[in-house]
């Protein structure tokens, strides 16, 4: 069995975040880009599950869609342990681009499972992994928060409204992965650092695809206003600026 994990490259959540050109494009300079979190432990339950030698599964990939900038990151998932990368070499926003670019490196390899981060921290749009489907004309679970592998089929537990639900999929299938599917994201060692170095990025041209959605413009949220004390013993002005400030009441 071989599995894709399918990566995006997002802005380190304590990256402090500057727009340009009027709010119209997000500042780059000085971003520490890392591996988007939910797709991370993608990753790390796919290598957790080639590790296990029951589980049948004999190669690990990764695919992004993106540019050479993201590179550096993607040399940090093969170091986690992923046997090789693909990259759709371009500067794709729109979920159905990134969608339509990770289609063509599927269609072109053989692959059992394709796993995907229920969103990404920065847009968090929760479009790509159910368009992919889509296009690949296969069948996909979402919301799985625990995935293993037996004779040849994947037990699946998702989270549902008041319980969880078991239920297993033959491959080929796209799996949309979100929070427990694995523990704590796999550290690379210096040994597969070291290796990391010298595997190869497949980098492939394809057109681009139309893109449905652009993004006119940033709006950062409101400053929070100065927070007020309110001495204990004087509920009436609590209560009055709950009333007529905050209109809570």
């Amino acid at each position: 069995m071989n599995i894709l994990v399918c990566i995006s490259v997002v802005p380190d959540t304590t990256t402090k975040i500057r727009f340009a050109d009027d709010n119209t494009r997000l500042d780059v300079a000085g971003v520490q880009w890392v591996i988007n979190p939910w797709d991370e432990l993608s990753l790390t339950r796919a290598l957790e599950l080639k590790d296990d030698a029951s589980a049948g599964v004999n190669q690990v990939s990764i695919a992004h869609v993106g540019t050479t900038a993201s590179e550096p990151t993607l040399r940090k998932a093969l170091a986690m342990g992923a046997d090789n990368a693909f990259r759709v070499n371009g500067e794709f926003n729109d979920a159905y681009q990134v969608a339509a670019g990770l289609a063509e490196v599927i269609k072109a390899g053989q692959f059992d499972m394709v796993l995907c981060g229920i969103e990404s921290s920065d847009y968090n749009g929760s479009n790509v992994g159910s368009m992919l489907a889509e296009m690949l004309e296969l069948p996909s679970v979402s919301a799985i928060s625990s995935l293993k592998v037996e004779d040849g089929k994947a037990l699946i537990i998702r989270e549902i409204d008041g319980g969880k639900e078991v239920i297993s999929v033959f491959a080929p299938f796209v799996g949309i992965v979100q929070k427990g599917i694995a523990k704590e994201p796999r550290i690379a060692s210096m040994r597969g650092i070291m290796q990391a170095r010298t595997k190869p990025i497949q980098v492939i041209e394809t057109a681009a695809t139309e893109a449905f959605t652009r993004v006119i413009r940033f709006e950062p949220p409101q400053p929070r206003a100065a927070c007020k004390f309110i001495d204990p013993d004087n509920a009436g002005e609590l209560i009055s600026l709950l009333q007529k400030e905050a209109k809570l009441l």
